[in-house]
């Protein structure tokens, strides 16, 4: 690595030393402000984005030394990815504002943490080895496990945060021995050198061994089925804007890691593995919509939900196709906005310190904040992949995909759960306009309005006119695209 290779990292290095100094911040004479601690963090966030961008142009003239390109790569699926994680990150912070100005909690370590997330997630969708994306696994998910337990007096969050750590560290040590064996086997941990030494060699028991159990450990990071045991517990017991962190930035970047695996180290092993992915994916959606809606803790339900969302991005992902990568690019956004929506009227129900928890606390929205009522509802409608939302766009693609790949009975599938989920979507929507509910202020003021103000435009924008997305996606997968052809030759 030379010093010309800086510029690839320069927004992680950007995010990790801004990350230390929101640690140490309290330590250095600044007080706990969560109003200071905010925007810093949104300060930092925005020099990342422009970094990101400054070193995709820098890269135009600057080479890769061979050792260093071998582990990390700066191309445009990297880029569409972290731009994305970026801004969910961004929108995360602000719903926490509320959050961390009513509670005893720090706000500066709170707010590092997130940081600290962020740049695993980064090295994550830029890894093209092994090694760099298990290590930006790690980072993100020790993170995430001390953001879930944040609630540090209450039963129910340090109960989430011990599950969670408990399965995910298992869940991490059967994902290393995966790499471990498929590293004996192929003599490599780029992604494609694995992919040219598997198409010189016929498949054995141990690389087969050792695939299943990289294809679980991504499972569990993705919460489908049947590695989906940890997620109601956990998105019930975190505080609420974790819970959208985890069920947005965090899986976002699963799938991107997954869909870079599968589509450039694994593709000439498809056939043995896509069979068991399709099972994983009809499993996911069918456990997930129809566990769903036996729920009447909303935070329970969405966790369900995104189970079943994880089974739909998974069609993208097993049709190893241009259409499935496009369609895990599109839905990845559709779905983060979506979701992210949804999160922020849930913490305008806030009560104490957790947030509009059940069916009923929606009752009689509609009459108290007639805005946020309209806009859940076409998340909603977008989570069920109704037009003219982009959650139409979304499942399009990925249905699509299905089709196109030889899985027809599993876009049948989709389809008929897709109209399952409209019926615990739909509960929520009778209680919020056919219900009379208790008259109770609502928390969160005009951060949590400008956010679903936000996430709503985005989800009528690309429903309505969907080129934008659906361009940007497809130059984005041309990186992937371009790793399988090097594999090839």
């Amino acid at each position: 690595m030379t010093w010309g290779d800086t510029v690839y990292l320069l927004p992680e290095i950007i995010i990790a030393i801004g990350a230390c100094l929101l640690l140490i911040a309290p330590v250095s004479g600044f007080r706990n402000r969560p109003a200071t601690a905010k925007w810093s963090m949104v300060a930092l966030l925005v020099l990342t984005l422009i970094s990101v961008f400054a070193s995709s142009y820098a890269v135009l003239n600057i080479d890769q030394t061979p050792a260093f390109s071998r582990m990390f790569a700066l191309d445009a699926y990297s880029i569409f990815f972290k731009a994305l994680l970026i801004v969910t990150i961004g929108v995360v912070t602000f719903l926490s504002d509320g959050y961390l100005t009513r509670s005893p909690y720090a706000a500066w370590e709170y707010y590092s943490l997130l940081a600290f997330a962020l740049c695993g997630m980064m090295f994550m969708v830029s890894g093209v080895s092994l090694v760099t994306i298990y290590v930006g696994l790690e980072l993100m998910s020790l993170s995430s496990y001390i953001l879930a337990g944040y609630f540090k007096n209450e039963q129910k969050s340090t109960e989430a945060a011990m599950k969670y750590f408990v399965l995910g560290a298992v869940s991490s040590a059967i994902l290393l021995y995966g790499i471990s064996l498929i590293y004996g086997v192929t003599g490599s941990l780029n992604l494609s050198e694995i992919s040219r030494a598997m198409s010189t060699q016929v498949s054995n028991d141990a690389l087969m061994f050792g695939v299943m159990l990289l294809g679980a450990g991504l499972c569990f990071k993705v919460a489908a089925a049947p590695f989906h045991v940890w997620t109601p517990d956990v998105y019930e017991g975190a505080p609420t804007p974790i819970t959208a962190f985890l069920s947005t930035a965090s899986k976002a970047a699963a799938f991107a890691i997954f869909a870079r695996i599968f589509f450039v180290a694994l593709h000439h092993l498809r056939v043995d593995w896509q069979s068991v992915l399709a099972t994983i994916a009809a499993l996911s959606m069918i456990v997930g919509n129809l566990a769903a809606i036996t729920q009447d803790n909303v935070k329970r339900m969405l966790a369900y939900s995104s189970i079943g969302h994880a089974g739909y991005v998974l069609l993208g992902i097993l049709s190893v196709s241009e259409m499935g990568l496009r369609g895990v690019l599109v839905y990845s956004v559709v779905y983060v906005f979506a979701s992210l929506g949804i999160w922020a009227t849930v913490l305008m129900l806030e009560r104490h310190e957790y947030a509009g928890e059940r069916v009923e606390d929606f009752e009689g929205l509609h009459r108290r904040a007639p805005f946020q009522a309209l806009a859940m509802v076409i998340f909603l409608l977008s989570l069920g992949g109704i037009p003219p939302t982009s959650g139409f766009i979304g499942k399009y693609f990925l249905f699509y995909a299905a089709v196109g790949a030889g899985f027809g009975w599993l876009a049948v599938i989709a389809v008929l759960m897709s109209a399952v989920s409209m019926v615990y979507y739909l509960r929520l929507v009778m209680a919020m306009y056919f219900r009379d509910g208790k008259e109770a202020e609502l928390a969160g003021g005009m951060t949590l309005k400008l956010v679903a103000v936000i996430c709503l435009a985005i989800t009528l924008f690309f429903g309505i006119l969907p080129s934008p997305l659906i361009d940007q996606a497809k130059l984005s997968g041309s990186g992937v695209a371009k790793r399988i052809a090097d594999a090839q030759r």
